[in-house]
């Protein structure tokens, strides 16, 4: 089952995302799925604005992996898989340890490339485009 929510702008994505990120505990992986430019990147600085983190967020893309900490604990892993051929090569640089870090929280850009070694659990949220700032999100429920 499934929850789509409609933003129509920047601002409300990142508010959606940021209420999620409070509902989430440590250890969870949340993969983004969309295109280049549906608003994976603003969603991912809405999430680590719910969870108290501060400092600019920024697509991983040639790093592959932003760290940052969050308040009170814990980290969160933004992951740009863009540039990843396959989980193989994920896993060659060690994508596995952000996967299962139990004191983690982890934002996944291109998780297709890696599908088939994401964990049981993986949050897997869409966004696309609707319009010039509208978005479709759809967020699994229970």
């Amino acid at each position: 089952m499934e929850k789509t929510i409609e933003t129509n702008s920047p601002e409300e994505t990142e508010r959606i995302a940021s209420s999620l990120a409070r509902s989430l505990p440590p250890g969870s992986v949340v993969a983004l799925y969309g295109d280049l430019g549906a608003g994976k990147t603003v969603f991912a600085r809405g999430f680590a604005r719910g969870l108290g983190i501060t400092e600019p967020l920024s697509s991983p893309t040639f790093t592959i992996v932003q760290e940052y900490p969050v308040p009170g604990g814990g980290i969160l892993f933004h992951l740009d898989l863009y540039r990843i051929d396959n989980s193989d090569a994920a896993l060659a640089f060690g994508v596995d340890e952000f996967l299962n870090d139990p004191g983690a929280r982890v934002l996944l850009e291109w998780p297709e490339r890696i599908e088939d070694i994401l964990p049981e659990g993986t949050i897997r949220i869409s966004i696309s485009h609707a319009g010039e700032e509208k978005r479709v999100l759809r967020i699994p429920c229970d």
